[in-house]
This record gives structure tokens, sequence and C-alpha cells, in this order.
């Protein structure tokens, strides 16, 4: 769906996984899904990732932006800030997720913000905010991932 973006994580971020042999912007995507729904990470840090994703192609019968759809962008900006905030050493793994839906909208590029609300060391949560072409709110979500410790490399 469209030209891929890569996302732009911060250089210091990419070093810390570039010295544990991880070549992190090859490594990262939206996952299938997002992909089959155009969603681009534009922007990623554990303190703030934005990303897009268009309404064409993700609508429900009504021809209105699917909720679902809202909510996998969400999940999505969410997890990848949750990710970053555990490190190299962790895996985030959704368990929460909430969206109030403020709009309905049938055209354009949906841009969503995720910040942290919480950071800890087994959990962090983020709100998103979810916007149209126009700046008006979209969708509002908070997404809550546990913090799992990276699973130990398979032996032959």
């Amino acid at each position: 769906m469209g030209e891929h973006t890569a996302p732009q994580f911060p250089q210091e971020i990419i070093d810390e996984y570039a010295a544990l042999g991880v070549d992190l912007p090859a490594l990262f995507s939206a996952g299938h899904l997002g992909e089959r729904m155009g969603v681009r990470i534009l922007e990623a840090s554990a303190e703030r990732v934005v990303g897009t994703m268009p309404v064409e192609g993700n609508t429900q019968p009504y021809g209105l932006l699917h909720g679902g759809a809202s909510a996998v962008l969400a999940e999505t900006l969410g997890s990848v800030g949750s990710m970053l905030h555990g490190g190299p050493s962790k895996v985030a793994v959704g368990v929460d997720l909430n969206c109030t839906h403020h709009r309905g909208v049938r055209s354009g590029l949906i841009t969503g913000v995720a910040t942290p609300v919480h950071r800890g060391r087994s959990t962090a949560t983020y709100e998103i905010v979810l916007t149209d072409e126009h700046d008006k709110r979209v969708c509002t979500a908070r997404l809550t991932c546990l913090l799992r410790d990276t699973p130990a490399p398979e032996t032959a």
C-alpha cells in the first residue's frame, strides 16, 4: 500500500542495538497487518513515536475509518515506544488496549502520536492520540505492555 518509509530512530538507539548485532531500522516494521493497512512509522523513541495510516482501504461499510484500524495504528505506535523503553533485553507484549473514537473520517491520512504515561521495569503505558489532516482528534487510545525478558537463543 504505497511507498515504504523507514522509521527514524535516534542514533544512540541504533548504536545500542547495533552493538548487539541488530540492525534496528532493517528489523523493525509494523508487522504484516500494519503493512497491509499502510501503517508507516515516521519517528521513534521511548519518549515519542509518530506514525501514519491512510483512511482509504481501512474503512467500515459506512465509508468511515474502521475503529479496529485506529486500534491497529494505536497499538503499533505504543508497542514501538514500549519496545524502545524496554531496550534490547526486553520484549513488549500488549496486555490492555482501549480506544475512544471521537469523530468519523472518510478520507485522508491519520497521524498518531504515542507518548508515555508510565515507564516501569515490568510494564509501560502509552497514550496515543490520532488526528486527521486538519489536526482534529479522531481517537484517543491507551496501551499497556508487559515487558518480558528476551528469550534466550535456542541452541542446536
